[in-house]
């Protein structure tokens, strides 16, 4: 026999490339279609959701932390929170300077008293800080701090932060 088979003559050392080819290109293609969606889906706002802090009621942002905007006080500013895994509430307002102990000790009562020397922050003249390491248990934050800052006689300006860790 040389080389017929079935009366037809059987060519060889010819592939159909093409066919090869195209067996070939559909997984460098399926690779190449992937990394493109995962380098837009990086380079977007939705991989770690929003970037940068966002405006939320005070009330929300106190309550994160278990505490309530004392009578006779004032937002300064916007409330924020921030986050991804972690959560971060932050609030500032002025409240009557005599209330702020009466404030945190009803808000905290099992809480360290407040500190006066080391408080971290070069104008705070008063802080606290409160950690509950499975969340605080009415409102979710982990740690919440509070510095105040005597601005006169008669008022204080409080700095608030609650968050999970």
């Amino acid at each position: 026999m040389s080389g017929t088979q079935g009366g037809a003559e059987r060519r060889r050392g010819r592939t159909r490339w093409w066919v090869l080819a195209a067996v070939l290109a559909l997984p460098g293609l399926a690779v190449a279609g992937f990394v493109a969606m995962v380098v837009h889906w990086a380079a977007s706002d939705d991989l770690f959701g929003p970037t940068g802090p966002e405006p939320v009621a005070c009330a929300d942002a106190l309550h994160f932390g278990g505490a309530e905007l004392p009578d006779g006080a004032e937002p300064v500013g916007v409330c924020e929170v921030q986050g991804f895994q972690d959560i971060h509430y932050s609030a500032t307002f002025r409240m009557p300077r005599a209330d702020v102990g009466d404030w945190l000790t009803r808000t905290y009562p099992d809480a360290p008293a407040p500190e006066t020397g080391s408080c971290g922050l070069s104008d705070a003249d008063l802080c606290l800080e409160v950690a509950h390491p499975d969340g605080h248990p009415a409102a979710g934050a982990h740690a919440v701090q509070v510095s105040v800052e005597y601005e006169s006689a008669d008022t204080a300006l409080v700095r608030f932060s609650a968050f999970t860790m």
